[in-house]
């Protein structure tokens, strides 16, 4: 007796995956050092066949979600306009920009803003002005939560289940400096509260330290936190941390009451 013929369509890697998982899984090829891909390189990348992979690719760039102006794609003005409508952008960001402004008005360094995303700081907002820092990750882009200021500053202030999941996927090191073990993390989180500060001492990168304090909602619950960076000779918790505590608190206020 012949075995039963297997389905071939069962054996593809896009088997089973509808229309929008075909474009999230483009869209997932892109990030902040993949922002334009060839057709070969966006297979590659998003793991689906050539063919779906081309075809999905147009139909996205008819919707205005990609485009591309020669041999390469890349992600569509479309998205950046819905992209102002998320309440991220629209109502933290917009509720906060002000006092990253002072904020940097004060300090002539970087400022972010940033929030939590599982294990990962989301950066929404960022003002560099004359001084620009290319090793820190641009909006949009992501660092680890455990090893920064904004992280730290977010995590004092949330539960035990969100710290937790940081711990547990593992505190990565990204310097010589960055602490690696949970009790120091930890020992770290407890102390961020008293002084209303969180500092990463060159954890992320050599030679650049932040400090950053949390952004409050109307409910008292931390939501996302702004920081200061920039070259560890210039920003000094003692002298910044004030400044970067009291901004935070007058951003806290302010998205309070938009909200």
């Amino acid at each position: 007796m012949s075995p039963p013929e297997r389905d071939a369509s069962s054996e593809r890697p896009d088997a089973g995956m509808g229309g929008l998982d075909r474009a999230a899984a483009i869209l997932g090829a892109f990030d902040a050092t993949h922002r334009e891909l060839t057709l070969a390189a966006l297979v590659t990348r998003c793991g689906m066949p050539r063919s779906t992979t081309h075809r999905t690719a147009d139909r996205m760039i008819r919707l205005g979600w990609l485009d591309k102006p020669k041999d390469r794609y890349r992600i569509g003005n479309r998205l950046f306009e819905l992209s102002g409508l998320a309440p991220i952008r629209h109502e933290l960001r917009e509720s906060v920009l002000p006092f990253l402004q002072d904020l940097h008005t004060a300090t002539k360094t970087t400022v972010q803003l940033g929030v939590l995303d599982g294990t990962q700081v989301l950066v929404v907002e960022k003002i560099t002005g004359h001084r620009p820092m290319p090793m820190l990750s641009q909006v949009g882009g992501t660092i680890p939560a455990h090893c920064s200021g904004l992280g730290r500053a977010i995590l004092a202030y949330s539960d035990a289940a969100a710290v937790a999941v940081v711990v547990e996927a593992g505190l990565v090191p990204r310097t010589p400096r960055t602490i690696t073990t949970s009790v120091a993390l930890l020992r770290e989180l407890a102390a961020i509260p008293d002084r209303g500060w969180a500092v990463d001492r060159e954890e992320g990168n050599i030679g650049v330290s932040c400090v950053a304090a949390p952004v409050f909602g109307p409910l008292g619950d931390v939501v996302a936190a702004l920081s200061v960076t920039g070259p560890s000779g210039l920003v000094k918790a003692d002298r910044i941390g004030p400044a970067v505590r009291l901004a935070a608190a007058a951003a806290s206020r302010a998205y309070s009451t938009r909200r």
